[in-house]
Formats: C-alpha cells, structure tokens, sequence
C-alpha cells in the first residue's frame, strides 16, 4: 500500500479532519480484506471508501486497479467530482448509459487507474475487451442493495464472475435491507454499521402529514409550497409521468420549478439538477432516481406527492434531507382515501389557514456554455471570461459546473440580459461557442 498525504487531501477538499466513519473505514480496511459500510447518505461515505481506494493504488502499473460499481450515473459523477478534487495524481474514467460508448472507449486507451460506473455499461465494455482486467484488485460496490433493487444482479454477478485478481471488496448502503449476494465473494466481512439509531435520525427528521380534499393533490401542493416559502424542497412522485404532470402545473401557477426522471437525456438531467443546486429554482420534482447518490446540501423539504411503495424508498427519499447534521422536514400529502403506511407512526398534521403569497422568484438564473472538460475549458476560464468579457463582479457569479462538454453557470438574474449581450461575438479558449439561457 502507498503512503497517502491525508491532510493534503482534506485541504484539497476542504475538510479540516476525518469524521468518524472515514477514520474507522481506513483502520478497518488496513487490516481486512472485505468490508460492509452502513452508514446514511451524507455522511461521508464517498470519502470513506475513496481513502482505502487511493492506498491500494500502485503509481507503477499502466493499468485499471480499481473498480467502482454505482447503480446511478449520478453517483458515479458525485464519486468522480470528489476523487478529481483529492488530486491523487491518478487517472479516472466514467462509464455509465447516457455517456457516449466511444467517448469512453477513447478514455480507456490510456488506461486509468480507477474506473467508476455503472453496471450495464461496465459489463458491455468488458464484453468488449476495452480494457485489461488482470490488474483490478480492488472492487467497490457503493450502495449494492440499490443496484440489487434494480434489477442489475445478473451485470454484477457477470462483471464480478471477470476479475479473477481481486483481493479487496468494499461494499457500501444505506440501509439493512438486501443480503450479500454469495457471487460477491465477501469471505468473512467486517461491518462497520453507522447507521443512526432511530431516535437520533427521528430528532434530526420531522414527519408530518396534509390531508388534501381533493384525489388530485395538486392544489394542495400548490398551498403547501407556498406555505413552506423559499426553501429547498424536492417532490416526489411515482412515475415520470407524473412528474412532468405535476412540475408543468406547478409552473402554471407560477412556481418557478425544475424536473427530473430516468427519460430524459443527459444534458437535460444535468441541467435541472444543475439549476437545482446553484439556487436558480428551489424546488425540484422528481421519481425516486434522487432518492440515491444525489449530493445537494441544505435540503429543508422533502414532499411525498406520492405515497412511497415501501419503508426503504421512504426512507431513501427523507435521506436527502436532514444530512450532516442538518434538520430537515418531510411532508405526506394524503388524500381521503389513502391513510399512512403502517411504518409510520403516529405525526403532526399541517393544517393551513389564510392566504400564503407565492414564494419569491430566485436571484440566480443559469448559463448554457457549449464547452467543457474536453475543450480544456475549466472554472478558472468561465470566471475569467465572464468577469473580462461580461463585465461581472465575483459576487455576480455563483456555482460553476465543468462538464465533458459543456458546462453550467449561475449568473445574477439581473445581469443575464446584459452578459449575454456583450459576450454574444467573444471566445473562450480562442473558440466560438453556443453560450444561452439553460433551457
């Protein structure tokens, strides 16, 4: 194992120490070969298995040592952003459905030393021998009991059945709820379990209830929303169609919303999530695709427009609040004929009286810019050429996202018509490139 410098790491991302999980998660991992991390989402848990990942890397072999299996392009993402931000030095590559195949493919000629992604697409690019799995000693698989949920156990056990070197499983959830598959491997594992006590996750998560008159929720939503004002809210519903359904009302009645689900294209996920997170609109309604690996601080409100199916999405939902120690609310919207789920308690009801305005328009709007990572365009250079060319002060300027090919950037509502205007015939990079309203 390599010496990693762990105070650097932390400064690269902007800790001061190791919590609790990490420094168990490095002991353990120093002294056993297969380990079962339970612990919440938002605890730290990507760092916690990164660190033993990073260790086990060798800087002297040209070839892929490591493999991350997620069940979500999203939290392959969120796994790459905080590897990237460690600046180990060693090479990471994405695969996961959504990507381009031959994007990848041109990514795995120079092998990597870790790659992280989903497992349809990691599984298809080992059928096609795209890269060299003699190497991989170290397998992780964050969040398995998802990736069991959805169906992927026949990818996973084809992908596991491959790497014929591994010595070192990781294996991360959230929750108790699925058993380890026995084509896994996992000999004798130490558990590291985390995972709250119930009256403590109950003290940091509040539930309560509104009843709606009507089967069709939407006005009490409607009220709802206004009645929580300006806070970061996420809406969940059972079905894509339903989500565009209830985001398209919604912004009929004039709430400023985004939404998400499985069918969309990448660009268009990215946009929404990305509009989410960098204040350009507080609330976003989505399926139970956020219910898992979707990194976004200061949550205050989950709403269940939809009854969850059962305990686990409930609970997975109410994870994206209340994290790192942070409180935060969920609400069941129930209409006459639903009552709550039996793995419910008994929990306040919200009754509203009087008019609610509708809550304030967010200050920030978000950018569009036709180039990314592959045209070595970074933070630095969007800062530069919007402050230079934009005529922006820094505080005009907030989130900037850097993807493959494009990137996102929140912009003071206010300045957008001007910005856009003075920059409409400039370059970045020496390049021409496509800069709108993100749509």
């Amino acid at each position: 194992m390599q010496q990693i410098n762990i105070p650097l790491i932390l400064s690269s991302l902007g800790f001061e120490k190791l919590n609790e999980i990490q420094q168990a998660s490095l002991e353990a991992n120093a002294k056993n070969d297969n380990i079962v991390l339970l612990s919440a989402t938002g605890s730290g848990k990507t760092l916690a298995f990164l660190l033993p990942v990073l260790e086990r890397l060798n800087p002297e072999i040209n070839n892929v040592q490591a493999l991350i299996i997620v069940p979500s392009r999203e939290l392959a993402i969120q796994i790459d952003d905080v590897f990237r931000k460690m600046q180990s030095g060693f090479k990471v590559t994405l695969c996961y459905g959504g990507h381009k195949r031959e994007t990848e493919e041109n990514n795995l000629k120079e092998a990597p030393s870790l790659i992280i992604g989903t497992a349809g697409r990691l599984a298809d690019h080992i059928r096609r021998n795209n890269f060299d799995l003699d190497n991989i000693t170290t397998l992780v698989l964050d969040e398995f009991d998802k990736s069991m949920e959805l169906g992927f156990t026949d990818e996973l056990s084809y992908i596991v059945g491959s790497l014929k070197n591994v010595t070192k499983r990781i294996l991360t959830s959230a929750t108790y709820a699925v058993p380890v598959p026995a084509f896994i491997g996992l000999t004798d594992p130490v558990r590291l379990d985390f995972l709250p006590e119930a009256a403590a996750a109950d003290n940091m998560l509040e539930v309560k209830t509104i009843f709606s008159l009507d089967k069709d929720k939407i006005e009490t939503l409607f009220k709802l929303i206004c009645y929580l004002g300006n806070r970061s809210t996420v809406v969940f519903c059972n079905h894509r169609v339903a989500v565009e359904r209830t985001s398209n009302l919604l912004t009929e009645k004039g709430i400023l919303n985004v939404f998400y689900h499985g069918g969309m294209e990448q660009q268009e996920r990215d946009s929404a999530l990305c509009k989410f997170r960098n204040g350009t609109s507080n609330i976003l309604v989505t399926t139970d695709l956020a219910s898992r690996g979707l990194d976004i601080p200061n949550i205050r409100y989950i709403i269940h427009y939809h009854l969850p199916d059962t305990e686990d999405v409930f609970t997975h939902r109410n994870g994206r609040t209340a994290r790192m120690d942070a409180s935060g609310t969920a609400i069941l919207i129930l209409s006459e004929e639903e009552k709550l789920p039996p793995y419910i308690g008994e929990v306040e009801a919200i009754e509203i009286t009087g008019e609610h305005p509708i809550p304030e328009k967010p200050k920030w709007s978000t950018l569009f810019i036709a180039a990314g990572k592959k045209d070595k365009v970074n933070k630095i250079d969007i800062v530069g050429f919007l402050s230079k060319k934009g005529e922006l002060k820094k505080e005009d300027i907030g989130i900037i996202e850097v993807k493959d090919f494009f990137s996102f950037v929140a912009v003071r509502k206010v300045k957008v018509g001007h910005v856009l205007e003075l920059i409409k015939n400039e370059k970045i990079k020496n390049k021409k490139v496509k800069i709108e309203i993100a749509r």
